[in-house]
C-alpha cells in the first residue's frame, strides 16, 4: 500500500487468526444479534415472541485477540460479558435465501459482546441508539476462526463461560431462537454482506458483571477457548 497519498497514516486492518494456518481473517464489519436465546430474553425482561432479530454493530477496531488483557472501560459501573458464537463470512450476498446461507460462511469462532449495561439500559429506556453501551473500545474479544473444512457447520453444542473458574453461562447453541442460516438471510435484507464480515449470534442466559482482575474463559464445542482478563487500568490494553 502506498501511504504517501493519505493525509494521515491509515489505520491497521483488524484481523483474526485462522486455526491450522499461518494466515489471518481480515475483519471488515462486526454485526451482532440481540436477544437470540429465550432464557436471556427472560432475564432481560423482554418479549418472548419470535420477533425479527435485533441487529446492531461494533466497530472493527473493537476486536481484541484471545489471551489479551483489556481495561475496565470508563463511564460505567456495570460492565457485562455476553459469550457468543461468531460466524465469519467469505462470500458477498444480499437477500440471501436461508437454503443458501451456509455457502457464504468461511468459518466459526468464539466472541464476547462486552457491554456497558447501565448505559445500554438507560439509552434503551429513552429509545436512543445503543452505541455507547455496545460499540466502545475493546468491546469485542474474539478467538481464532476455525474454517468450515476443519469443524463443519456449527448448529448445536455447548456454549459456556466462566469467571475466575465459576460457571456463569452454560447453554447449547441449539437453543438459539434464530439459527445461523436464518440470521444470515435476515441480516442480508438490510445490508449487503461482504467477505470479512463477522456476525456475533447472540448470548444465552447468565450475563453479569465483571470487575478488574477477573479472568473470563469462554468455550464452545469444536472451537476451543477464548480467554481474556480485565485489568485495573482504564487506559491500557495489551496482548
Amino acid at each position: 500500500m502506498d501511504v504517501s497519498s493519505y493525509v494521515i497514516a491509515p489505520p491497521a486492518r483488524a484481523f483474526l487468526p485462522v486455526t491450522g494456518t499461518s494466515q489471518t481473517f481480515p475483519v471488515r464489519r462486526i454485526y451482532c444479534v440481540g436477544r437470540n436465546y429465550v432464557a436471556h430474553v427472560r432475564e432481560m425482561g423482554g418479549d418472548e415472541s419470535r420477533d425479527p432479530p435485533i441487529f446492531f454493530q461494533k466497530p472493527a477496531d473493537s476486536i481484541v485477540q484471545d489471551g489479551s488483557t483489556i481495561s475496565y472501560p470508563p463511564m460505567t459501573s456495570n460492565y457485562h460479558y455476553e459469550l457468543e458464537l461468531v460466524v465469519a463470512i467469505k462470500e458477498a450476498g444480499r437477500n440471501i435465501p436461508v437454503a443458501n446461507a451456509l455457502e457464504h460462511i468461511y468459518g466459526y469462532g468464539i466472541g464476547l459482546d462486552m457491554t456497558r449495561r447501565d448505559i445500554q439500559m438507560d439509552l434503551g429506556k429513552s429509545g436512543l441508539p445503543w452505541e455507547a453501551g455496545k460499540a466502545f473500545d475493546h468491546s469485542c474479544p474474539c478467538g481464532p476462526i476455525h474454517p468450515v473444512e476443519q469443524v463443519g457447520h456449527i448448529s448445536e453444542g455447548s456454549i459456556r463461560l466462566t469467571v475466575d473458574g465459576e460457571v456463569k453461562q452454560d447453554s447449547n447453541l441449539g437453543l438459539m431462537i434464530w439459527k445461523v442460516p436464518e440470521i444470515i438471510a435476515n441480516l442480508s435484507k438490510y445490508f449487503t454482506l461482504q467477505p470479512g464480515d463477522i456476525i456475533l449470534t447472540g448470548t444465552p442466559a447468565g450475563v453479569g458483571p465483571v470487575v478488574p482482575r477477573n479472568e473470563l474463559v469462554g468455550t464452545i464445542d469444536k472451537l476451543g477457548t477464548l480467554r481474556v482478563q480485565i485489568s485495573d487500568s482504564e487506559t491500557s490494553q495489551r496482548q
